[in-house]
């Protein structure tokens, strides 16, 4: 009944959350630096900003008037959320950042498993910040810290990451390269990314092509900002779970 009852709510949320301001942790957002040598540019496709790297085309990014589409019921069936947070290599201390966090779908799911750790839950829009921070209050959460990210960088403590899960976010973000090089900075050594993506070579996962990747797409992006793969683990329905590791 929680999940249904906040599933309604999540638009007045949302519409609360755009005048309100809600205490977040973040940084002044940094200046883009000009990056012409990494990207180019065509005419848009269907879901696509024209914006092209490493060969393929950066997807629109879904804002926080479709957050509710986060938690509809049938992305259970459709995703199995519980069977990837239960396949993530996690150890009570650690210190999680979930990217693209949104309302905290997952978010909320990781931080029972980490009790002596933190969950950072990662985002660009404030708005979707406001919804997980009042979840907080709500609750007596303890160990989920909302950041409010950049489009270049997540605004995370260097090197004190020991995981980061990225599910259905990456192939929206509009510098990849940048937020990647930001990412592996963030993380400890040996610390893991968790790269979870609709299957871009399966014609059956009925999603845009565009919001969707290719393991050895994904592999060649990770291997630029210098993080090696570890393992894709055939686990999920409709998705990659690609885990990389920085050396």
């Amino acid at each position: 009944m929680r999940c249904t009852t906040r599933f309604i709510l999540l638009p007045l949320l949302l519409l609360q959350a755009a005048s309100a301001g809600t205490p977040l942790s973040h940084w002044p957002p940094a200046a883009v630096p000009d990056t012409s040598q990494v990207y180019t540019y065509r005419q848009p496709s269907q879901s696509g900003t024209g914006k092209v790297y490493m060969s393929r085309e950066i997807s629109g990014v879904m804002n926080h008037r479709s957050a509710a589409w986060l938690e509809r019921p049938a992305r259970q069936a459709e995703e199995q959320p519980d069977l990837l947070i239960k396949n993530l290599p996690l150890e009570p201390t650690d210190v999680v950042a979930d990217i693209g966090a949104g309302i905290g779908f997952l978010t909320f799911r990781i931080s029972p498993l980490v009790p002596l750790g933190k969950c950072l839950a990662v985002d660009i829009q404030p708005e979707m910040l406001a919804v997980i921070s009042q979840r907080i209050e709500e609750e007596g959460i303890q160990n989920v810290v909302p950041v409010l990210g950049s489009i270049i960088d997540p605004n995370l403590p260097e090197a004190g990451v020991d995981l980061v899960l990225m599910v259905d976010a990456y192939h929206e973000f509009s510098h990849p390269r940048e937020m990647m090089e930001a990412i592996v900075m963030a993380l400890k050594p040996g610390g893991m990314v968790v790269l979870v993506e609709f299957r871009g070579e399966d014609p059956n996962v009925r999603r845009y092509p565009l919001h969707k990747m290719t393991e050895a797409q994904a592999r060649r992006e990770m291997a630029a900002v210098g993080l090696r793969w570890h393992e894709t683990r055939d686990i999920l329905p409709q998705q990659h779970f690609m885990i990389f590791v920085r050396p």
